[in-house]
């Protein structure tokens, strides 16, 4: 008889726990699933409360085998059965103790094994990619993007090498989902989220679900919720989360770009990834402009006529090939 988990309005550890072994279960239905996404909408305590729960659960998951564990284990329970027996037993239960904490404490620095050289995906300027890896994980590059996948036996790995990338992420309980960019770890628990690479810095924006973002200075650690997004620097120092424009997010996978009272040159930069001819400004006050639309991905053609009719300015092609934005004479 299968059985069916409703969302909860508290914080319950104990409700973090019966989610993990629920999403585990080969019988775990969409509905559940859908359940839990609302549960962890609920509250970012829920969501740090699966977090843990799902790190105990996968330490268990690799101490299972443990032929210390096993025999700690056997040596505690003959001491607890034979527990109406005289006291004599009690250092034996005690070491066994010892034991089990031993082996777990050794379990957390076990160093995991090696992951293969992996796949390498990549998409030229101006093409978009979608993928479905190995464990059922969709992926979508964007324009000149890189990313490599690595799967083992106990994990699952991508690094992104650079630009922009949406992960639809399937579930593996068993193999953990992590994405690596820059001096940063994305960890996933069970989402659709986007990791945008630059030379300066790394965006991570979430969709739906949860992700803990840990930077490299002093390992520091943020959980986001839906809706969130958090930047890191080239060192690896987290930003605070804020709030992800999901129109905008959302939009690029589609083919467009959704601008919102966005600067002329953060736009400009923004349409330049999609092609080899660049747009620039003839001077820097022009990046001033603040300019609100939507344009299909690569389409210059039509933003350059939006911003002639628009915003007053006329462009020009430069020697060098790239096209010159001025304001318009007069």
């Amino acid at each position: 008889m299968k059985t069916s988990l409703t969302a909860s309005t508290g914080v319950d550890d104990g409700r973090a726990e019966a989610w993990v072994a629920r999403l585990d279960s080969p019988e775990c239905t969409s509905e559940e699933r859908a359940q839990f996404q609302r549960w962890l909408d609920e509250s970012p305590a829920h969501v740090e409360a699966y977090v843990q729960a799902e790190r105990a659960h996968q330490l268990a998951a690799q101490l299972a085998g443990d032929d210390m564990l096993q025999a700690a284990a056997r040596i505690a329970w003959r001491a607890s059965r034979d527990s109406a027996r005289p006291r004599w037993w009690a250092p034996a239960a005690l070491a066994a103790s010892l034991l089990v904490a031993t082996v777990v404490g050794i379990g957390w620095l076990r160093t995991p094994a090696p992951l293969p050289a992996g796949e390498r995906y990549a998409t030229a300027v101006g093409e978009q990619r979608a993928l479905r890896l190995a464990d059922g994980t969709r992926v979508l590059l964007d324009t000149d993007s890189v990313i490599v996948a690595r799967f083992g036996e106990d994990r699952r790995e991508i690094e992104v090498d650079r630009g922009r990338v949406q992960f639809q992420v399937a579930a593996d309980p068993q193999r953990p989902f992590s994405v690596k960019a820059g001096r940063g770890t994305i960890r996933d628990i069970g989402t659709t989220f986007q990791v945008d690479k630059t030379d300066a810095t790394v965006n991570v924006g979430l969709i739906e679900g949860a992700v803990e973002v840990t930077g490299a200075v002093a390992q520091a650690r943020s959980t986001l919720s839906p809706g969130q997004q958090l930047n890191y620097d080239g060192e690896g120092r987290l930003g605070v989360p804020e709030p992800l424009d999901l129109a905008v997010a959302q939009a690029w996978p589609d083919g467009d770009l959704v601008f919102k009272n966005r600067r002329l040159d953060a736009l400009l930069s923004e349409m330049n990834r999609y092609s080899a001819t660049k747009l620039r400004l003839a001077e820097p006050g022009l990046g001033d402009i603040t300019v609100s639309g939507v344009f299909h991905i690569g389409d210059q053609a039509s933003l350059l006529q939006a911003l002639e009719r628009g915003w007053s300015l006329q462009s020009e092609r430069s020697d060098d090939g790239d096209i010159v934005l001025r304001r318009k004479a007069g």
